[in-house]
């Protein structure tokens, strides 16, 4: 049987804001050493794709995020504040059309590579919690295409941050393994938008 890996292709943003939501994740409320707290071993990103996929897959995979990636200039994004879902907060990302092509793209160009069947062993240390592994199983049909809700994940909790719109360019892409929490652990490949 083939060796599965949880999969997140995402925007990484440039240093300054992968700190301002490492600060608000780290102010977040409770202290419970099972939660997530963003730092430099847990990335800041907002996700493109997720899933599971055969680690022998990777580099066909990685051709076809070549393939998309090779006419992609850097991205404006834009923070419109905080934001929330049932458990998590996190910082909002406006949906633009370019933001939702490039996910529409990926999403489309890695379909063939989707396995299921994935268990906590996929995980970074084979340490995902049920919730994580249904996420990353769940997320084609929940998560993407018109249910694409583009953020950056800051933790657990019940009120958002208060976070002023801003702005910035991303011009790095990463495929990363996913760890606990779904959240980007270790950076396998990256791509620099011209």
């Amino acid at each position: 049987m083939s060796k599965l890996l949880a999969l997140d292709v995402a925007l990484l943003p440039p240093p300054d804001v992968r700190q301002r939501a490492i600060d608000l994740s780290a102010a977040l409320p409770g202290d419970s050493p099972d939660r997530l707290r963003l730092d430099a071993e847990h990335i800041p990103h907002v996700t493109l794709t997720q899933q599971f996929i055969r680690i022998e897959e990777l580099e066909p995979a990685f051709e076809r995020i070549d393939e998309v990636l090779r006419a992609e200039r850097p991205l404006t994004v834009h923070v419109t504040g905080g934001g929330k879902s049932a458990h998590s907060v996190w910082m909002a990302v406006e949906r633009t059309d370019v933001l939702a092509g490039l996910h529409e793209r990926l999403m489309e160009a890695l379909r063939g590579f989707e396995r299921p069947a994935g268990t906590a062993a996929a995980f970074v240390d084979g340490d995902a919690r049920v919730g994580d592994v249904l996420w990353v199983t769940g997320y084609r049909l929940k998560s993407s295409f018109h249910h694409f809700t583009p953020h950056i994940t800051l933790g657990p909790g019940d009120t958002p941050p208060h976070i002023a719109p801003f702005s910035f360019e991303a011009d790095t892409v990463a495929a990363c393994h996913l760890g606990r929490f779904c959240t980007c652990r270790r950076p396998l490949r990256t791509w620099t938008l011209a």
